[in-house]
């Protein structure tokens, strides 16, 4: 009975992990033959457990949605995770979802045990936030669960979007990622109209239901998607554009420029060009000092301009000796 038990917990453990199983490769992870998952399948239906099951060659098992929440099995690592998250989450920029993430915090805290309850509370009073400089937009957190479980199944989304001119439009994309930037959401998706990767604001997307059809999943782009869209909202917001030669090899500068600054593009083996962008020529200059190699600059004039004033600046702060 204590390895029939222990093995149901395993299978049910299992079963939350992903959406589907194959039943070949649930007895495979649990070293059981197929006929031994049916009836465990069959014994948690007895407990109250929705598990669906499909035939044919691409068959097998989902845990369905039931008429109520059951228990969800977490490793140690799991369950610091989600405290921690929840804690954080109680004071974050999903609308709503501060009292409920307090809530579930209580019943956690309550059956974790000693030794993981004390490392999340270290955890929590060794560490301080900066406080926001600015409040960022609020999203509402089922707008954030369903863009998440079209990610997750690989389904077609159609939503309205309200861009930044203030205009509405109904796109049709293939989503493929969540990416939270400081106090903003984005959605990296595939736009099916425009045959190209976009980054979208979760905060004005809305979605429409149902989702579907399902679709097979491409390759992100270059960098993954924190990357892309680290890339593209940051020249967005630019208000001065650079485009640098570096007398450097594309590498060794890639090395010290993050995506979110500018993108580097090789000329030979020993220049590149590098594409940045800041609100202000201050803030580019310091860019290109932080390169520590040569560089030549033609544009913006405001901030050739610039670095002519610095120029001058640090010779009068280095005399002659």
């Amino acid at each position: 009975m204590l390895e029939t038990s222990a093995r149901l917990l395993r299978l049910l453990s299992l079963l939350q992990s992903r959406r589907d199983w194959a039943g070949a490769a649930l007895a495979e992870r649990l070293q059981v033959s197929e006929r031994t998952v049916r009836r465990d399948v069959d014994r948690l239906r007895d407990l109250g457990y929705p598990v669906h099951a499909s035939r044919g060659t691409d068959g097998g098992y989902r845990l369905g949605a039931g008429a109520a929440m059951p228990p969800l099995l977490l490793d140690d690592e799991e369950a610091v995770a989600v405290a921690v998250g929840l804690r954080t989450a109680a004071g974050g920029t999903v609308a709503g979802i501060e009292e409920s993430s307090v809530r579930a915090l209580t019943k956690l805290e309550q059956v974790l045990p000693a030794r993981l309850r004390h490392r999340v509370n270290a955890l929590q009073t060794y560490t301080e936030p900066v406080p926001a400089d600015r409040p960022g937009p609020v999203v509402e957190p089922g707008v954030l669960t369903v863009l998440a479980a079209a990610c997750r199944d690989s389904e077609r989304l159609r939503f309205d979007y309200r861009a930044h001119d203030g205009s509405d439009a109904v796109r049709a994309v293939e989503p493929y990622r969540l990416v939270s930037w400081g106090r903003r959401w984005y959605l990296l998706a595939w736009d099916v109209d425009r045959q190209d990767w976009r980054t979208f604001r979760v905060d004005r997307i809305q979605p429409r239901t149902p989702t579907g059809p399902r679709f097979p999943p491409r390759d992100p782009p270059e960098g993954g998607a924190a990357a892309y869209v680290a890339r593209g909202v940051s020249a967005a917001a630019w208000r001065y554009r650079s485009r640098v030669l570096v007398h450097a090899p594309a590498t060794v500068v890639a090395e010290r420029i993050n995506p979110a600054v500018g993108v580097v593009e090789a000329v030979d083996d020993r220049t590149c060009v590098l594409n940045t962008g800041a609100d202000s020529v201050q803030t580019l200059a310091v860019y290109l000092g932080l390169l520590g190699v040569d560089f030549d600059v033609t544009e913006p004039p405001e901030l050739v301009e610039h670095l002519r004033t610095l120029t001058e600046r640090y010779g009068r702060a280095t005399p002659d000796r």
